[in-house]
């Protein structure tokens, strides 16, 4: 199954390209910052404790919410030892299966979790433990239960379309 030439303009797929296209956004951004960073510390000897925080907030941003993303385009990591041998009705109940064995219970088990852990984190207005660190660690903590729900969002599209038969 091909997810992308399937359906692409669900408000399932909507919502998860959008979250891909944050990710892009700051996987663009991510380098800048971190030759900033580098120039700053290597050539003029200045550090700032909050570009740093800054630097891997912004990878965490890149992976949570390009998470979904990479299972809307089919580029998720896949053990094809069988897989790629089989024909595609094969092939698709492994991935009904799966989908509703594994990763839809997965994405709930972590929303349930991470969204406690967030909420947490928002009641405490988490910030940096470090002085001159940023100071709204909270933001990112609730980028955790985004990309369990994303996930989620994006198991349930490709479980219609392949109950649906969209190949």
């Amino acid at each position: 199954m091909n997810p992308v030439s399937s359906n692409t303009t669900s408000p399932f797929k909507k919502i998860v390209r959008y979250g891909g296209e944050i990710a892009t956004f700051m996987n663009i951004l991510l380098p800048f910052v971190i030759l900033v960073d580098v120039l700053m510390r290597y050539a003029l000897n200045i550090s700032f404790p909050w570009l740093f925080e800054l630097e891997w907030q912004m990878f965490g941003f890149i992976f949570l919410l390009g998470a979904a993303q990479t299972y809307l385009l089919n580029k998720h990591v896949r053990v094809d030892l069988f897989y790629n041998k089989w024909g595609s009705g094969r092939r698709r109940i492994i991935d009904i299966t799966g989908n509703i064995l594994f990763l839809i219970p997965f994405c709930l088990v972590g929303v349930y979790y991470s969204s406690r852990y967030a909420l947490n984190s928002w009641e405490i207005m988490e910030g940096s433990p470090d002085p001159g660190g940023l100071s709204f660690r909270f933001i990112i903590k609730s980028m955790i239960p985004l990309m369990f729900l994303l996930l989620f969002i994006q198991a349930l599209s490709n479980l219609f379309d392949l109950i649906r038969g969209d190949d």
